[in-house]
This record gives C-alpha cells, sequence and structure tokens, in this order.
C-alpha cells in the first residue's frame, strides 16, 4: 500500500469511526478496543513464576484426569491447574505474580471440591481475600467438568491484586481444578456462576427464611457478623419458587447489621434476593398441621433429623436433643437440636443447642447433670447441664459444653476436644455418673463392632478402662444399670448397640463382664440409635429410652417439610430367663394422656368374616388386646391398611416383613399398639414384643378389623382408645 493510499484508509476508517461515535454505539467498539489480559492459562511445562507451596498441585499443570481422578472435561487447551497429585489427601497452593487491575471483569474455568476457604481461588489486594470462588461439589458423585465463572473487580481498578488458588482439604473432593484465567471488559455470553455474593440485613426480627428446592444444586451460606463467620451450613437453595422455608434464628444478632453470604449462584439466581426477614417462621401456621405429620412420634419444625442425643431429665423437664438438619429434607449440616417436654408426650422445640464449629459438625452424644460440679462449670443455683459430642471434622475427636440455665443458652468448652482422636470414626459417648466411685463412666465407639468403657472424675480428663466388642453391632452405644427383677439389690449393666443388641452382666467400676450372650431389644423397621435418659429421679426409678425412627423409605415423608421422627418414649426392665437376664419393653405410661374416647369391646368369638371394631373410624389409635387362641390357624388385625398376622402354629407375630416370636400364655395372647399416621407400634407378651413399624398408611383408609382364620378365637378383653394429637 502507497503512502497516498495508507492516507486515504485512515481517513475511511476514522469517517467511520465518527459515524458510529454519532450513532451512539462506540461504547461497543471501545470495548472491543481493549484486548483480552491473561493471567494465566497453564499451558506451560511448569507453573512458571507462580508461587507452589505443598504437594497438591505438583511441579507443573495437569494434562488431564490424575491416577484415581474421574474424568475432567472443559478445560481450555492441554493443561490446567490440578490440586489431585496425591489425590484429596494432598495440600498446597498456587500464588501468582502480582498484577494491575485493568479490566472490569476476571473470568475463569473452575471445578472439583466446592468447600469455601479450603477449595478456593481468590483474589488478593493488599495480601486480604476480596473476591473467592470454590468448586461445585461437596458430596458424592458429582462431576469433574470446569465451569465457567467471573468476578466484577472494576470497583479495583488500577490496583495491585494476586490469584491465590488453595486446596486446604482433605476428604472426599478435597481438590481444585483451575483454567484460562483472564483480565476481560466484556461480560460473558455463557451462564456464569457468581461467587460469594452477599446481602446485608439490619436484624430486627428472630428469623431468617430461606427457600428450599428439595433435590437442588447445594450452595455454601455463611452469615457474617462485623466479618466474621458465625454461622456457616450448605443449603439447596432455590433459584426460583421454593417448596419449602428453612429458617435461621437470629435473636442474639438483635440491632447489628449481618452479612449473608453465598459461595455460588448462577446471574439470574433469586435465591439470595428471597431470603426473607419475619418476626415468625415463614409459613409457621401449617407446622404440625401437615398431612402426613406424625401425632404422637416427635418431628422436628422443619428439616431432618436422626440419632437422639443427650437425654436427661432437669427440673421436671426431659430434654430430647437430636442429629439436625436445619436447612434440608436429608442428612447433612449436623446440629444438635434440642426440645423440651414435661411429660414425654408434649414436646416444645427450642433453638439449636449446639452448631458446627471449627472441629467439625456436631454428631451424636449425650448429656448428664453434674451435680456435684465436678467440671466446674456452674456459676449459679442451677447445676450445670454438661453434654459430650462428638466432633466430626478431620480427624474425629470428643467435646463438652455446658448450661447454667436450664439447657437453653450452652457454652463450648475453651480447651476441646477433651478426648483426642483413637482410631477410626471414634464417636458417640455415652456418659453416666457411677456413684460407688463418684466418678464419670463413659462408654465410646471405635471402629466395626468395637468400644470402650472410660473413667474421669471431672469430664475434662479421661483415662481408658477396657476395650469391649459387640458382635453384630456398631455405633452409639449405652451402658446403663436395670435392677434385676425389679431388685435394687441385684443390679446389672446394659451395654446396647445402636443396631439393638444388647448384653446384660456386672460392673465393678472397672470391668463389665457380660452374663449373657447378645440378643436384640426390637424387631420392627424403624429402630435405630436410641438412647436413654440420664438422671431420672429415683422417685421414678424407670429406665426409660427413646429411639430414632429411622424410616426404611424416605417415600414416606415425600413432600413434606420435615422427614424422619423419633420412636415412641418406652420404660426398660430386666427379667430372669433361662438364657439369663433379658430386657422387656413397654410403651411410656405417660402415652395415656393421648386418649380421648374409649371403645371397650365385649368378650365375644372371633371369626374369619365378622368384624368386632366395624363401627370404629379415625385416624390415631390405642389397642390393648388379650385373645384366647381356641382354634384359630390365625389372628389377623388390620390397621388402617396394615396387617399384623398371628401364625398360631408357629408361634410367630409378624407385620410388614417382620416377625417376633409370641408364646402364648394360658392359651391366650397380649398385644398393646399404637397407630400414628405413619407408624404402628406393637408391644406384647409382657414386654417380651417389641415391634415398630413404619408404614405410609393410606390416609383415606381410616378403618379398624380383627379377624380369626382357620377357626374361631375369642376376645377375652379388647379396648380401643381414639387418641388426640400431641400438637397444640
Amino acid at each position: 500500500m502507497s503512502p497516498n493510499q495508507l492516507s486515504r484508509f485512515k481517513m475511511i476508517i476514522k469517517t467511520i469511526l465518527s459515524l458510529i461515535a454519532t450513532l451512539g454505539l462506540g461504547a461497543g467498539m471501545a470495548q472491543s478496543q481493549n484486548p483480552d489480559i491473561m493471567i494465566a492459562d497453564f499451558e506451560g511445562t511448569n507453573y512458571g513464576a507462580w508461587r507452589v507451596a505443598g504437594t497438591a498441585f505438583g511441579a507443573a499443570p495437569a494434562p488431564g484426569a490424575l491416577p484415581d481422578q474421574m474424568g475432567v472435561e472443559g478445560f481450555a487447551g492441554h493443561g490446567f491447574a490440578n490440586s489431585f497429585h496425591g489425590g484429596d489427601a494432598a495440600t498446597g497452593s498456587l500464588t501468582s505474580p502480582r498484577f494491575k487491575v485493568e479490566r472490569k471483569y476476571i473470568q475463569f474455568l473452575i471445578g472439583g471440591g466446592g468447600f469455601a476457604r479450603k477449595t478456593c481461588m481468590n483474589l488478593l489486594i493488599d495480601d486480604k481475600v476480596v473476591r473467592s470462588a470454590t468448586g461445585v461439589n461437596i458430596e458424592p458423585g458429582g462431576s469433574e467438568r470446569l465451569q465457567p465463572g467471573q468476578w466484577d473487580v472494576s470497583e479495583f481498578s488500577g490496583k495491585y491484586a494476586a490469584v491465590e488458588i488453595v486446596d486446604d482439604a482433605t476428604d472426599g473432593w478435597g481438590h481444585l481444578n483451575v483454567d484460562q484465567i483472564v483480565q476481560r471488559d466484556q461480560r460473558s455470553d455463557a451462564p456464569i456462576w457468581q461467587f460469594n455474593v452477599r446481602r446485608d440485613f439490619l436484624i430486627g426480627k428472630p428469623y431468617l427464611n430461606f427457600p428450599v428446592r428439595n433435590g437442588g444444586a447445594k450452595r455454601r451460606v455463611t452469615l457474617l457478623v462485623a466479618g466474621k463467620g458465625e454461622r456457616s451450613f450448605d443449603i439447596e437453595l432455590a433459584d426460583g419458587k421454593p417448596d419449602w422455608w428453612a429458617f435461621l434464628e437470629v435473636t442474639a444478632y438483635q440491632g447489628k447489621t449481618v452479612t449473608i453470604e453465598v459461595d455460588k449462584l448462577p446471574e439470574d439466581s433469586a435465591g439470595l434476593t428471597s431470603i426473607d426477614q419475619t418476626s415468625e417462621i415463614k409459613d409457621h401456621d401449617y407446622i404440625y398441621r401437615e398431612s402426613l405429620r406424625p401425632q404422637f412420634h416427635f418431628t422436628s419444625r422443619r428439616g431432618w433429623l436422626n440419632d437422639p442425643n443427650g437425654l436427661v431429665f432437669y427440673q421436671g423437664e426431659y430434654h430430647l436433643f437430636y442429629q439436625h438438619n436445619p436447612y434440608g429434607w436429608t442428612w447433612g449440616n449436623m446440629h444438635w437440636g434440642h426440645a423440651v417436654s414435661s411429660d414425654l408426650v408434649h414436646w416444645q422445640e427450642l433453638s439449636e443447642a449446639l452448631y458446627p464449629d471449627e472441629h467439625g459438625p456436631m454428631y451424636s452424644g449425650s448429656a448428664v447433670v453434674d451435680w456435684k460440679n465436678t467440671g466446674g462449670f456452674q456459676t449459679g443455683t442451677n447445676a450445670a447441664l454438661v453434654a459430650m459430642f462428638t466432633a466430626a471434622g478431620h480427624p474425629f475427636t470428643q467435646g463438652i459444653a455446658f448450661s447454667n440455665d436450664r439447657g437453653r443458652r450452652w457454652t463450648k468448652y475453651e480447651n476441646n476436644p477433651v478426648l483426642q482422636h483413637i482410631v477410626a470414626e471414634n464417636r458417640d459417648p455415652k456418659v453416666i455418673w457411677y456413684a460407688p466411685e463418684n466418678k464419670w463412666v463413659m462408654a465410646l465407639y471405635l471402629d466395626h463392632s468395637d468400644y470402650a468403657i472410660f473413667e474421669s472424675h471431672d469430664l475434662k480428663h479421661w483415662e481408658k478402662l477396657q476395650d469391649f466388642m459387640l458382635p453384630g453391632d456398631s455405633e452409639c452405644p449405652n451402658f446403663f444399670p436395670v435392677p434385676l427383677d425389679g431388685d435394687t439389690k441385684k443390679m446389672r449393666w446394659v451395654f446396647l448397640g445402636a443396631n439393638g443388641v444388647y448384653v446384660a452382666g456386672k460392673f465393678d467400676g472397672h470391668q463389665f463382664t457380660p452374663e449373657t450372650q447378645p440378643r436384640r431389644i426390637e424387631t420392627g423397621n424403624y429402630w435405630y440409635a436410641a438412647q436413654v435418659y440420664s438422671d431420672i429421679p429415683a422417685t421414678d426409678g424407670r429406665c426409660l429410652l427413646i429411639p430414632w425412627g429411622r424410616l426404611p423409605s424416605e417415600d414416606i415423608f415425600r413432600g413434606m417439610t420435615f422427614n424422619q421422627m423419633m420412636g415412641l418414649p418406652v420404660e426398660l426392665s430386666l427379667r430372669s430367663s433361662a438364657a439369663g437376664p433379658v430386657l422387656a419393653v413397654n410403651p411410656a405410661r405417660e402415652l395415656e394422656s393421648l386418649r380421648r374416647r374409649t371403645h371397650d369391646i365385649q368378650p365375644q368369638p372371633l371369626t374369619a368374616d365378622g368384624n368386632p371394631l366395624a363401627e370404629i373410624q379415625g385416624d390415631l389409635f390405642e389397642i390393648e388386646a388379650e385373645l384366647v387362641i381356641g382354634t384359630a390357624q390365625e389372628i389377623i388385625f388390620d390397621l388402617r391398611g396394615l396387617r399384623v398376622t398371628y401364625q398360631v402354629a408357629n408361634q410367630k407375630l409378624s407385620a410388614a416383613g417382620c416377625e417376633t416370636a409370641l408364646s402364648p400364655v394360658d392359651g391366650k395372647i397380649s398385644l398393646h399398639v399404637f397407630v400414628d399416621r405413619r407408624s404402628v407400634d406393637i408391644y406384647g407378651g409382657q414386654g417380651m414384643v417389641y415391634m415398630p413399624i413404619a408404614s405410609a398408611l393410606a390416609t383415606d383408609n381410616r378403618n379398624l378389623k380383627l379377624s380369626s382364620h382357620g377357626g374361631n378365637a375369642t376376645i377375652q378383653s379388647l379396648k380401643v382408645y381414639e387418641l388426640k394429637s400431641a400438637w397444640k
């Protein structure tokens, strides 16, 4: 091109640019005149000027999936930063050289673990984290695909920054994949994750309500006060219309400004803007009125529950703590939920007692009244309640917390853990006072079928007394004394595991010696991880137990805002038998308070075609029956569609695929049954039958039927009580 042609070409370009500016199109052209600035594309044979620490990222970018890693997709070119060198257990970091922020956005590709501050990429200015992003996976499954993300960094224009890629996690998904870190003026047209999106709330009401979509992508939410993280949890935050609302109590922050930070959201998500501050729990009028809500089995107002924890009696109140996910319908975010009752039947749910902390989520444990102030925690006239729990971090350890206001507020001991990691996932401490030696005794689960027994004089320092094996069981031990045949001079100790296997024997304060072979306490389908109450007054003297009602199917509560339930409270006694001491189980007598109408059925023959219960219809029942077997081959109760069958020939009682022995006495069998909306609890044989059955009873079937087949049986006595709800 000649000089004249070049001059003419420049004139034409200038005219075009002037016309574009006149038409108001200059902004787009201006953006196109600012080329992208590549911070890192990880295409080299090493990390160049980036500073490498630890072992997780290796010495060079990865060309793809590393050994034992799922296939990685979504990276650009031939390499990317991958912290799976050495697997999830490896840790390390990459830090870029300082660079000047010269564009509106920093865009990148990111994948791997979604753990805030653990598997993350940070933007540092003056050595402070001003932006952060994580991967997208926080549970088993998932994908190694890198996803596009971006930060708006226009407020930092002209400042010098650095990028830090961190892997400080050692569990599943404890790694990060990063590629194509670019400064750019144009927003991406691809779907973009927003990272660490924040919203401030001036707290003037007690609850923040979060929209939940069951099965949605999990987000990490952090509540910050004055920049410090106070609460952190995972939640399936609804981007659109929620399935239900989870709540976070913020009474402690009244008058303060708190920040809700969500680690990653689609750009068009309404999840953050939908969070609502209210004086009452959102939709509170509907709580306990749901169509499938059990009416006398404890359930939490919202979210998932499992193992009962810290069952303790103090000043007229039964405390029920439990494993709780307040923010989800499935397991996770383990807190200690809390409820109290004066009668084991009518419960008031209180605030969460224990929150996850730097030691990990709050797993199962127990609670006691420290009457002698052995731990030195008491500050007033009330005896201190002390809870011992498992902190499920890496590794698992045991900690304690105390309360001086009847369990309303809890303070964790400043020198936790009080028992360091021993082996595997050692957990579920069950503590009891051993009066003969003025000391505490604790049973702790170790691994497989292995447990251990410890002692302490102050709840803070523990020494092992004995290793113990309970064949066929694991987790959640109970260790407690029971009088044999009601004789307090013949005390025996029972060691009970989560699956219901137990042995009975003697304990001298140092060694537990079983006297029986392992037996099962129950034969139902929804019983697990039970716990007995501590500190029941001597004037009462009962051994009371509540199990987790672990359901055989999630569909039982599908569509509800809560999931799982507790079993009914029961009374345990120990009876002599040819096989040694055996536990007998009967429903707690307090359940009688639910009776509202009695049907007293007169003695009469039972046949295949007749039904002495035909006139009775309803939702909730208690049934007490004593039946003479006669010539019958089978006796069948049909309880709102659930068949409970007694087979005379083999002396077996069965329901919902479960079966147990029931021997007649003087030609008669006795049964005591409770029918709730999602369960039928069966007791019988003077405590020898304990069969809790979970069943999705048909909501439109309100009928009862009793019949005999293959011959006639006879009703000797039969009472049917229509029950009222335990909820107001």
